[in-house]
């Protein structure tokens, strides 16, 4: 199949550092390649690929101090994209919902995934003015405020097999918090539930401009005034592997409708177990006594700590490859969309590429 991939330009594919949807798009976009198909990736010039790149600006918009808007460097993205959309079977949009009102006329081989929250007030009157444009979720519960649009299907997130390496015995006797300093993302009650339960916490985090203030008045004195606190800052692909895998455990103790946690499964692939808080997606993702516990306050959390030593990290890292592999990804993505009206029958014989533990392609009718 020939298949367009449209990312956002913040990040590139992939990111050097913090950037959830750019990494999944990346993934993504890989493995199609991988299995045989002509893919051609709309991204930042700096993102590196196997497939096509076509570069929508100089380099990620978030690394450039010259760019103060990113709207007008999507618009001319998309200009692109629709000038050349006769030459794919497929478009596959990761950008929420800027491309609509140019989408009329490839509707029927569009499809386009949602990254983020979907709960906002705004949102649903949007998305009652386009209720046809098949969407996939990323969670089954990140599909709850808006149930009456077109649900092409569920598509868990997933990783290469061989990107973070299994590590059967962790070297560190630490818990782990990764990802963005925010108050939806609860770093505070990670410091807390470390503190209840006697045992380091190591913070590896970005710092947004408009979390800033939050980091400064909150986070940053709780560091401070908690010895067993240590605060890395931003890490790499690299670093992530040594970080999560040398933890007891990832803390994950969300405060919102979290779409899927892509940290949660970052871990699992390290063999590290998750304690996260059952917000959103996570009880989907978190196989309680198996890869890790659902918590549902800080008492459980600091319960679960004690309970790690009853989960094999072999086991973690087993489920992980059953359920959340960038092969079954891709695979899942791959059946949604041979369900697409515009898409014709392609040369691949479709049973190699059904299966996988994780699709919820099915879902389309709900």
């Amino acid at each position: 199949m020939k298949i367009a991939q449209i990312a956002p330009l913040e990040e590139s594919c992939p990111p050097r550092l913090y950037g959830g949807t750019e990494r999944i798009v990346s993934y993504l976009t890989e493995e199609l390649v991988r299995q045989g198909h002509e893919v051609t990736l709309f991204a930042s010039g700096d993102s590196r690929t196997k497939a096509h790149l076509v570069p929508c600006s100089k380099e990620a918009l978030r690394l450039d101090p010259n760019v103060k808007n990113s709207l007008p460097w999507h618009v001319a993205m998309l200009e692109e994209v629709r000038l050349r959309a006769d030459e794919f079977d497929v478009l596959h949009f990761h950008i929420d919902f800027l491309h609509y009102p140019m989408a009329r006329a490839f509707a029927d081989r569009m499809v386009t995934t949602m990254h983020g929250r979907l709960d906002g007030p705004d949102l649903r009157p949007f998305y009652a003015t386009f209720p046809n444009y098949p969407l996939v979720s990323i969670s089954d519960d990140q599909r709850r405020p808006v149930p009456f649009v077109n649900w092409a299907g569920t598509v868990y997130h997933g990783l290469p097999k061989t990107l973070l390496p299994f590590t059967e015995r962790p070297n560190g006797d630490y818990l782990a918090f990764l990802g963005r300093i925010s108050p939806e993302k609860r770093p505070d009650r990670a410091i807390e539930i470390a503190a209840r339960a006697g045992m380091p916490l190591k913070i590896a985090a970005k710092i947004g401009d408009a979390d800033r203030k939050y980091w400064e008045e909150i986070i940053a004195p709780m560091v401070d005034a908690h010895d067993n606190v240590e605060f890395i800052g931003e890490i790499n692909e690299k670093q992530k592997a040594e970080f999560l895998g040398n933890a007891r455990a990832l803390l994950f103790p969300v405060d919102w409708p979290e779409p899927f946690g892509l940290v949660m499964i970052e871990a699992m692939a390290c063999g590290t177990p998750v304690i996260a808080w059952a917000n959103g997606s996570v009880p989907e993702i978190v196989e309680p006594g198996l890869t890790g516990y659902v918590v549902h306050s800080l008492e459980d959390a600091v319960a679960a700590v004690s309970k790690l030593d009853r989960i094999s990290r072999g086991i973690v890292r087993e489920t992980f490859e059953e359920r959340f592999t960038a092969d079954r990804m891709a695979r899942d993505y791959v059946e949604i969309y041979r369900g697409l009206p515009g898409v014709e029958a392609v040369t691949m014989p479709l049973p190699h590429m059904l299966g996988g533990h994780g699709a919820h392609v099915l879902h389309a009718a709900e």
